[in-house]
């Protein structure tokens, strides 16, 4: 038994260092080695300070975590770029004072997408992504971090899939 489990993982190793551009978070990198995140400008009309630097960052982390490419300034083969095209609070249930009981943080990132090797796969896309939080809270401070980071984990996440899975 133990003979024939060490046999298998042993195979598996083997296939799976042949596969050099397998990814066990299913990104599909193809012969590129390199990335770039361009800084995304925030244009919404509503400009939370630090978001457009933040959601860069996000990006290039998240790319940088779940692959093996490299991350660089310029000439990268997948460049990502953009910017922040809403920021926006609405109310999203009432009262019977007919007041906001919740409200919504949505953001909206328009992203172009290029991978130098495979132009077939470039795009531009809108993604976006919503908080809901108590009307009686403020949206500042920590509780302003929480909504932006869980947004933005979201929107890099589906940004992710969108470049570089079959997802």
């Amino acid at each position: 038994m133990k003979k024939s489990l060490l046999i298998f993982c042993s195979a598996l190793l083997l296939t799976l260092q042949s596969c050099g551009i397998y990814s066990f978070t299913g990104a599909d990198i193809g012969n590129a080695e390199t990335f770039q995140v361009n800084f995304f400008e925030n244009q919404a009309d509503l400009v939370e300070p630090g978001i457009a630097r933040q959601f860069t960052l996000s990006l290039q982390d998240l790319i940088l975590n779940q692959t093996n490419l490299n991350l660089t300034n310029n000439n990268g083969d997948l460049i990502f770029e953009g910017e922040i095209v809403d920021y926006y609070i609405a109310p999203m249930t009432a009262t019977a004072d007919n007041t906001a009981a919740q409200n919504r943080l949505t953001i909206a990132v328009n992203v172009r997408y290029y991978n130098t090797l495979e132009p077939e796969k470039d795009f531009e896309r809108t993604f976006s992504f919503y908080y809901d939080y108590d009307a009686n809270v403020t949206l500042v401070g920590s509780e302003l971090e929480t909504a932006v980071d869980e947004i933005f984990t979201r929107i890099t996440q589906d940004i992710f899939n969108a470049a570089l899975t079959d997802w």
